[in-house]
């Protein structure tokens, strides 16, 4: 096991025993984060412990709040065929604060931390039942991922007003039932399209059918307004444009696409200070976020990567802007492994997410 290896298990393993997976502490759980964690416990080979956070999860997260009214699953399932089926009502976010009633005025601020449903942190909770699958041979997590992906998009894709397009709406309420933000995330399409070609990849001819989604979320792509100087979504464009790489040919130019936008957002993000700034100015798990997708231009650079995706010259040509920014994926994750940045309070604030992204960064290297 190398050093960096040895580094990620570690961050893992104070995590679950923090949040109640490997420890008698109520658990605590957070889609988002657990999904990197899944995908990254299945990496560094610990499985056991993979498994036992996608079942807390799913217990946790598929069921109500314990400060809710409402009991049992969220789907509204019967206790066992919610046991059986547990992402066929979505899965909470896991935010401090109860969802917002019908009744209650819209407060910005207020509604982060406030429970619901996000379709992007659905759609990696998909990728990592789909990883779990694969790792096991065990077929359910694979059911499970597509039962999700049937589910989200039903609920988070709104039907066209006067033949508009179709749109998605950012957030929804915990039963899946109305619209927290109704707005479409930026990339919410993108995730739904990547993720569901995955799963059907994985698994062809599988029920439910995802050919309605991924027409919907294709349909929803705006190859133009993928540009983000943010440096998660960054991460996030570059490591679809690895995903969809590994899916086969790029016909439809999305590849191309996605590696365009990167390079333009990651030419912004690169002239801003930020990364000259002390570490309680920086958000590490965002920073991290980019470190990961960064990842996956060392891999498409690559003789393999290139037989993964056969090089236009545009393509190439976005490739070679990219891979001047590897070492910036480097130089983020030096950063936040030295222990005194990680003292200050925007890292305590969000620790468990922070080490999680900081265990994946390393567990890719």
């Amino acid at each position: 096991m190398s050093r960096r290896t040895e580094q990620a298990v570690e961050l893992l393993l104070a995590f679950a025993d923090r949040t109640g997976l490997g420890s008698s502490t109520p658990p605590r759980r957070y889609l988002w984060t657990d999904a990197f964690a899944v995908c990254t416990l299945l990496g560094v080979g610990q499985s056991e412990l993979a498994l036992a956070l996608v079942d807390q999860v799913h217990h946790v997260l598929g069921r109500h709040r314990p400060d809710d009214p409402r009991t049992g699953w969220i789907s509204g399932l019967p206790e066992a065929d919610g046991a059986r089926h547990p992402t066929r009502g979505g899965l909470r976010i896991g935010k401090p604060l109860p969802e917002r009633a019908p009744s209650d005025p819209l407060d910005e601020r207020l509604e982060w931390d406030r429970d619901g449903q996000y379709f992007h942190y659905l759609t990696k909770w998909m990728h990592a039942l789909d990883q779990t699958a694969r790792a096991t041979g065990q077929t359910h997590f694979a059911t499970w991922a597509r039962e999700l992906a049937h589910a989200a998009h039903r609920a988070f894709t709104d039907a066209p007003r006067a033949g508009g397009p179709k749109r998605m709406s950012w957030k929804r309420s915990i039963d899946l039932s109305r619209p927290l933000v109704a707005s479409m995330g930026q990339h919410d399409p993108l995730d739904g399209l990547v993720t569901c070609l995955q799963l059907e990849a994985s698994h062809a001819g599988a029920e439910p059918s995802l050919r309605d989604a991924i027409a919907d979320f294709a349909s929803m792509v705006d190859p133009q307004g993928l540009v983000t100087s943010d440096p998660l979504g960054l991460g996030g464009l570059l490591t679809d444009a690895r995903r969809l790489a590994q899916l086969g040919p790029d016909t439809d130019g999305l590849v191309e696409a996605l590696l365009t936008a990167a390079a333009v957002g990651l030419r912004h993000w690169a002239a801003q200070p930020d990364l000259g700034a002390p570490a309680h100015h920086r958000l590490a798990f965002r920073e991290l976020g980019l470190a990961i997708g960064l990842s996956s231009i060392g891999v498409l650079g690559t003789k393999a990567g290139a037989e993964l995706l056969p090089l236009s010259s545009r393509v190439a040509v976005e490739l070679e802007a990219l891979r001047h920014h590897v070492a910036l994926g480097s130089a983020i994750v030096a950063f936040w492994l030295d222990p005194e940045h990680r003292q200050n309070r925007t890292w305590v604030e969000h620790r468990d997410i922070n080490e999680v992204m900081l265990a994946t960064s390393l567990g890719i290297g």
